[in-house]
This record gives C-alpha cells, sequence and structure tokens, in this order.
C-alpha cells in the first residue's frame, strides 16, 4: 500500500456525510483493525466522497456561482439511500463498497461539471463510486503486508453491512495531515428540496 495525498495541501470535495449512528454502524466490526500505516477513520470523520476536486481549493472557483447551480441541480434529486459492505484493501485505504450506482454517479457527474463552470481547475480524483473508507494509508504504509490484512478482513464473521440516508450534500475544504483525513465545512445542499 501507499500514501498519495501530499500532506497540507486543501482540496474542494463534496460528501454524502452519515450520522453519528450510521457511521458508528458502519465502523463497529473493525474496531480492532487499524495498525501502524493505517489508522481507521474516526466515527466523525466517516464520508462517502461525490467528487474529490484534486488540488482545487476554495479560492479556486466562484462559490456563490457553484451553490447556485448546484442547488438548482439538489432540487430535482430525490433522497435515496446507500447500502455499504465488506471492506476490502484498496491502493490508499480500506474501502467499504456502496450501492446503488445510481443517482451517486450521476450526482458526481453533475457535480465535475459544475465546479468546471464554477471557473474551478482541477484533476477528479478516480474514486467516483459509492464507497467509504474506514483506514487509510499513512507514515509506515509501504510496511504493510496486504495477504495478511485481507485475511483479516475475511475472518470478520457475520454479515457486514449498513445503510445511509443521503438527504443533502456536503461541500468541504479538505486536507490530510499525514495521518488523518481532516475537512472545514463550506457548504450544506440539500437534495430534493428539503
Amino acid at each position: 500500500m501507499s500514501t498519495v495525498w501530499p500532506a497540507g495541501r486543501r482540496d474542494l470535495h463534496w460528501h454524502i456525510l452519515p450520522t453519528y449512528a450510521e457511521s458508528s454502524a458502519l465502523v463497529a466490526p473493525y474496531a480492532g483493525f487499524p495498525r501502524p500505516g493505517l489508522p481507521g477513520v474516526p466515527v466523525e470523520g466517516m464520508h462517502c466522497t461525490l467528487l474529490h476536486a484534486v488540488a482545487l481549493a476554495r479560492t479556486g472557483v466562484n462559490l456563490e456561482g457553484l451553490l447556485k447551480d448546484v442547488g438548482a441541480f439538489a432540487r430535482t434529486v430525490e433522497p435515496f439511500i446507500l447500502t455499504f459492505d465488506r471492506p476490502a484493501i484498496g491502493n490508499v485505504a480500506v474501502e467499504l463498497s456502496g450501492w446503488p450506482q445510481d443517482p451517486f454517479a450521476s450526482i458526481a457527474d453533475f457535480l465535475t461539471g459544475a465546479m468546471t463552470r464554477a471557473g474551478g481547475v482541477f484533476k477528479a480524483a478516480p474514486s467516483r463510486y459509492p464507497h467509504m473508507s474506514v483506514a487509510y494509508t499513512s507514515n509506515g504504509a509501504e510496511l504493510l503486508e496486504t495477504t495478511g490484512l485481507k485475511a483479516e478482513l475475511a475472518a470478520i464473521d457475520g454479515p457486514l453491512s449498513g445503510t445511509v440516508f443521503a438527504d443533502r450534500l456536503h461541500l468541504v475544504e479538505q486536507w490530510h495531515d499525514g495521518r488523518h483525513i481532516t475537512w472545514e465545512p463550506v457548504a450544506v445542499v440539500p437534495l430534493g428540496g428539503h
């Protein structure tokens, strides 16, 4: 495994944020899983990324125009439920896969266009599918042995799935301090006019 996010860089993200109860239920089976090089995501840090605008900070977009554009679109999208299942070892995280792909993908596509229309110059991170991470790589990740990690995840018994009710979109400015991901809220846009 490796780390890829330069410490200190602040990027805009659009997230679906679970409630504290939803996050707690999702991370409970993995409470003892993190280790050096793979710290766990705290309950209050759980998030489902719709768009990671790589290398685009808040000052790089017309925020007023962006929120007007996204707000008009969001009123046409009804709230929906995402279901998340057993995690897998990814390149930079231990991820819970989610479904359904739509309307998630349609929202992510719209947000990408809206950010561009608002003047943003960025590269969209490739992780444009429903997922939530329970642990991220950090310093020391290169020493992790992924086959053993996969076996430990497979040994967790029981059905492992949980749901998140998506009724709003969260725009945040996010950064990685070398150990944890942190963000500062920028705006919240409700779905379906709620």
